[in-house]
């Protein structure tokens, strides 16, 4: 079933509100020494803030749109009819986020049949964030600038990139046991690597920044919202086999131009 310009845009314009709404709400316990940390059954760190971010995502969204499903990573799924599922992830980078280190972010996106058809990457504690919806472009603000575009780097050759991943170990620990034989052929590859991971990365690379971000483990809420972000502002957004996916559990994202050098390290791995 085809998508309408309307029905893009009135979502993208409610993701773009309520994810700055959303991440200005993960501000009120940054860097708060009494921050409670629990333990999800994957080991993963969760706070109330990562609660309370995704809880008024979603009464926004079924206020607005109410025939719309909804996925987010802290609570169960909301079934709905239009077609439509809102993918949420209050708190992208809650590592960060509890060791009051600003490269987190709030990601919203809304995805139609296994596509993502927008994303909104919300980076409260920087003042900065990126959206895009298919065929509009990606658009850059810091503060209450007006929108620029986004665009991804230049760069023709991954011996002059800048590579950045979130976690080495995860690398590592992939199941192949080739992650980490990978990550180490990108290193040596690359002009530089660095960790500004989670969604940063991808901000950083459809604003030109950076040229390269590989993720080793991508959830659905982590990939939903990233990639339509990173392919219109002119990069590609890929599993590390190179296929074009949001579900494939990893990503690589780049920015086209190095795209297959990247792939040629990350397949089979």
């Amino acid at each position: 079933m085809s998508v309408t310009a309307a029905e893009l845009t009135s979502r993208l314009d409610h993701a773009c509100r309520i994810a700055r709404e959303a991440g200005r709400h993960t501000l009120k316990y940054f860097q708060r020494a009494d921050l409670a940390v629990d333990q999800k059954k994957d080991l993963s760190p969760v706070t109330v803030a990562d609660r309370e971010a995704e809880l008024l995502l979603r009464e926004r969204i079924a206020a607005a749109f109410p025939d719309d499903a909804i996925l987010g990573e802290e609570f169960p799924e909301r079934l709905g009819t239009s077609g439509f599922r809102w993918v949420l992830d209050p708190i992208d980078g809650t590592k960060s986020f509890i060791h009051g280190v600003p490269l987190y972010g709030t990601l919203v996106a809304v995805e139609r049949e296994g596509e993502a058809l927008l994303g909104v990457i919300e980076v409260p504690a920087l003042g900065e964030s990126v959206y895009a919806a298919r065929g509009q472009g990606a658009w850059y603000v810091r503060g209450d600038a007006a929108p620029q575009p986004a665009r991804a780097s230049a760069t023709k050759r991954l011996a002059d990139s800048l590579v950045c991943t979130t976690d080495v170990r995860n690398c590592a620990e992939r199941a192949s046991g080739r992650g980490a034989e990978a990550f180490a052929a990108l290193q040596s590859a690359a002009r530089l690597t660095r960790t500004w991971g989670d969604c940063y990365g991808y901000l950083l690379v459809a604003t030109g920044r950076i040229d390269v971000m590989v993720d080793p483990i991508m959830n659905l809420w982590d990939a939903a919202a990233v990639a339509p972000v990173v392919e219109e502002a002119g990069g590609t957004f890929t599993d590390w086999q190179g296929n074009p996916t949001i579900a494939g559990g990893d990503s690589v994202a780049t920015n086209g131009h190095v795209a297959e050098e990247v792939l040629a390290i990350t397949r089979g791995c």
